[in-house]
């Protein structure tokens, strides 16, 4: 009698999976469908605001090839040089090459900088040092002085802390003494290898138009070749250059400065602010502020800039990481500033507003293939040898969208890793030193290097839903999603990129 009671008993306990499926099937149809109709319906806006957008470009950058209306092409460049080396009235140029343990690049740069085609007496350049490596430091000051002895003036400067990153080296460098004659100042990158007439297709620009606060360079990528994910990086970043800044500077709107291989005048860069601290991102930031307050920039096309892309997925990810947070944190900071200020620079709102939407709306979707397509299309019509990558670059681009959505998100809500600043890392000819050198066993088989655990999860979701489609759905739509999750487990077992065992 007692063991049917309890048997009783047990027949009516709580059961918690029965009572979660029941309020499940009670909010799904009333609440989670909406809302699920309203994203989707949010991502076709978006993927049409952008396909827009791309269109816009396409049919600027068009005419301005046709028509040979490059903005740059207006100035007596030659004419300019003339004048200049006829009067020898040469101002004074400051070079600056902020870096932070750049073990394998260090000498490349200082070198390449060391051998600008200008006058000795009237170029300074400036190594600005963070590294924490001592060893690294007494390197570093070693090749500064290697070329003080052939008759380069070159600063070594140092600090003991990080304040600020880059920005803040970059603004501690303007504070000193001999900085005070300079007119212009020149920001190279650890990684970058500018030619030697650099400086004399860049400032003649300056002296020529007293409006004029930028001249920005492109970049021309040496490792494009070393695997997969440096080419479709080399595609983005020439969409970038070729298209973005072009049409920015042809139709006199408002374009980024990208942080280096450009040249500024000091007085403009004073006007703005200097330098600021206060997000990832104080390329954008000092762009902005120099923009509204009315000075114009130029994007020199056929000016190429030798530097690195990141060969290593942690490296780009870390990378995007940042480029992503920070245009989204600046947004939030400066959007009262760009409302409401006296100068209402109204092509410099829109161009900036466009530019942060285009960064964070495409992060927030993985599902506008119109807009992938429009936007890979026309980088791959830029270089015939890209067009068969065009598949791999959208699914490439849509992974990475996962870490840029909540980059994005970080920077707009100002979380914990807002201002988190990892440095990207440059191989140099360290790679190549790895495929000459005798193979690492051990090194080998550390895989947990390489796992990816939330790509991984990622890619289990969308196979999921590939499956269910498959089976359940009309729409063929699992072909997509097949390969998606394809790219995902991809990268998120480490089979992306180049991977250099420590």
């Amino acid at each position: 009698m007692r063991n049917n009671i309890v048997f009783g008993e047990q027949d009516v306990v709580y059961d918690p999976t029965r009572s979660l499926i029941h309020v499940w099937d009670r909010i799904r149809v009333p609440i989670i469908v909406p809302l699920l109709k309203l994203a989707v319906y949010v991502c076709i806006c978006m993927s049409i605001m952008l396909f827009l957008e791309r269109v816009y470009m396409a049919i600027v950058i068009v005419c301005v090839k046709c028509f040979g209306r490059k903005r740059y092409t207006k100035y007596q460049l030659d004419a300019i040089k003339e004048d200049l080396e006829r009067n020898k009235n040469y101002p004074m140029v400051l070079v600056q090459i902020p870096m932070f343990n750049e073990k394998e690049v260090y000498k490349l740069s200082i070198g390449a900088v060391c051998g600008l085609s200008w006058p000795s007496d009237r170029l300074i350049v400036q190594v600005l040092d963070d590294s924490t490596n001592e060893v690294l430091r007494a390197m570093i000051e070693l090749e500064c002085r290697k070329w003080i002895e052939k008759g380069v003036n070159v600063k070594y400067e140092t600090r003991n802390n990080r304040n600020g990153y880059k920005a803040g080296a970059l603004k501690e460098g303007l504070k000193k003494y001999y900085v005070d004659d300079c007119e212009f100042v020149t920001i190279f990158d650890a990684d970058f290898q500018p030619e030697p007439d650099f400086l004399w297709r860049t400032i003649p620009y300056l002296l020529e138009n007293p409006e004029l606060a930028l001249v920005q360079a492109r970049w021309k990528f040496v490792n494009a070749d070393e695997c997969l994910m440096t080419r479709l990086q080399e595609m983005s970043l020439d969409y970038h250059f070729s298209v973005e800044q072009e049409v920015g500077s042809s139709t006199c709107s408002f374009f980024g400065f990208n942080g280096t291989a450009g040249v500024w005048r000091i007085r403009a860069l004073n006007d703005a602010g200097g330098w600021k601290d206060r997000t990832t991102v104080e390329d954008m930031d000092l762009a902005v502020r120099a923009s509204l307050r009315g000075w114009k920039f130029l994007f020199i096309g056929d000016l190429w800039v030798k530097n690195e892309l990141p060969s290593t997925f942690k490296a780009y990810r870390f990378q995007q990481h940042r480029w992503s947070c920070g245009p989204a944190n600046l947004f939030r900071k400066m959007f009262k500033e760009i409302l409401f200020c006296e100068v209402m620079n109204k092509t410099t709102i829109i161009s900036f507003y466009y530019q942060i939407s285009d960064n964070f709306l495409q992060s927030l979707s993985m599902k506008y293939s119109a807009s992938h397509f429009g936007r890979g299309g026309i980088q791959s019509m830029h270089s015939s040898l890209s067009f068969h990558l065009l598949v791999f670059w959208i699914l490439f681009e849509n992974v990475m969208s996962l870490h840029r959505t909540k980059a994005s998100i970080i920077g707009l809500l100002e979380a914990n890793r807002v201002n988190e600043w990892v440095v990207t890392e440059k191989l140099g000819n360290t790679l190549k030193q790895k495929h000459t050198a005798k193979p690492n066993k051990r090194a080998r088989c550390r895989m947990g290097e390489k796992v990816q655990i939330l790509e991984i999860l990622v890619g289990m979701y969308l196979l999921h839903c590939a499956v269910y489609n498959l089976l359940f759905g009309h729409n063929h739509f699992y072909m997509y999603l097949l390969l998606q999750a394809g790219a995902f487990f991809i990268i998120g077992f480490g089979y992306i990129g180049t991977f250099v065992p420590n």
